[in-house]
C-alpha cells in the first residue's frame, strides 16, 4: 500500500487529541491533579538534592545518612513524576501511582504537623495538596477521561 492510498491523519491544534481522533480534551481537574503530582515530585527532587549537597559539602551529623536520605528522596520522586506524566497523557494506569503517592503523603504531613518548628507550614501545605489531589483523582470526570471503568462494567 502506498502513501498515496493511505489517508493522512488530520492535523489538530490540540496535542491531547493528536494521538486519537475520538479523544476528548483533558478535563481541567485532571490537569490540576497532574500539576500537583508534578509539583510534589519536583519538591522531592529539590529536597533530595539539598540533602545531597549538605551531605557532601556541609558538615552533617552523619555524611552517609545525608547522602542516603538525599538519594532516597530523589528515587521516591520518580513515582509522582511518572504519575504526573501519565495523568497528563491521559493514561489510565497513572491514577494508581498518583493515588498511592497522595496516601503516602498524608502520614508525612501528619508528622510535620506534630513538629514544633518551621515544619508545620510545610505539613499544612502537603496535607492540603494531598487531599486536593485525592479529590481530583477520584472525581467522576477524571475517571472517565482516563478510561477507568468500575468492576463488572463493560466497555461502552
Amino acid at each position: 500500500m502506498s502513501s498515496e492510498q493511505t489517508p493522512a491523519a488530520p492535523e489538530t491544534a490540540d496535542p491531547v487529541t493528536a494521538d486519537s481522533e475520538t479523544a476528548a480534551p483533558r478535563p481541567r481537574r485532571l490537569t490540576y491533579a497532574a500539576a500537583l503530582a508534578a509539583l510534589e515530585g519536583l519538591a522531592l527532587v529539590v529536597g533530595g538534592v539539598w540533602m545531597l549537597v549538605l551531605g557532601i559539602l556541609g558538615d552533617p551529623d552523619g555524611r552517609q545518612q545525608a547522602v542516603t536520605g538525599g538519594v532516597t528522596l530523589i528515587v521516591l520522586a520518580l513515582l509522582p513524576l511518572l504519575a504526573a506524566r501519565g495523568l497528563w497523557g491521559l493514561r489510565g494506569w497513572s491514577r494508581g501511582p498518583a493515588v498511592i503517592t497522595q496516601i503516602m503523603a498524608l502520614p508525612v504531613a501528619y508528622n510535620l504537623l506534630q513538629a514544633d518548628s518551621m515544619a508545620i507550614p510545610a505539613g499544612i501545605a502537603l496535607a492540603a495538596a494531598a487531599i486536593a489531589s485525592l479529590v481530583l483523582l477520584v472525581n467522576g470526570e477524571t475517571t472517565r477521561a482516563l478510561g477507568i471503568r468500575g468492576p463488572g462494567r463493560t466497555p461502552e
